[in-house]
């Protein structure tokens, strides 16, 4: 990442000082906003990825089954045509309940 970004500074030495001193001052480094490129950290439980695997659902089933791609370039301008289609019509926030019943678009 540092040689990614252009950093010439001194990262320090893992486990006693600088940005490798501890996953604290890495993290803090990797999502400086400051940066050209920024790791957004998200928990490791599952209810973030609950409205995003309902949407690669939603893309699986409209686009990728039983698909017909010539190339990977295909594939590729049929999904960007599915997302710019679907953000204009079918796109609205998910419904989060918190009465044990599962999300629902």
């Amino acid at each position: 990442m540092a040689e990614r970004i252009g950093f010439e500074g001194d990262l320090g030495v893992q486990g006693r000082r600088g940005v490798l001193r501890n996953a604290e001052s890495r993290q803090a480094f990797l999502s400086d906003p400051d940066h050209p490129l920024v790791f957004h950290f998200t928990p490791k439980h599952a209810s973030w990825r609950n409205p995003i695997e309902i949407w690669f659902s939603i893309l699986v089933r409209k686009v990728i089954r039983r698909g017909n791609f010539q190339s990977k370039e295909d594939l590729a301008t049929k999904i960007r045509k599915f997302i710019d289609s679907f953000n204009d019509t079918l796109a609205k926030p998910f419904r989060w309940t918190d009465q044990d019943k599962p999300l629902s678009a």
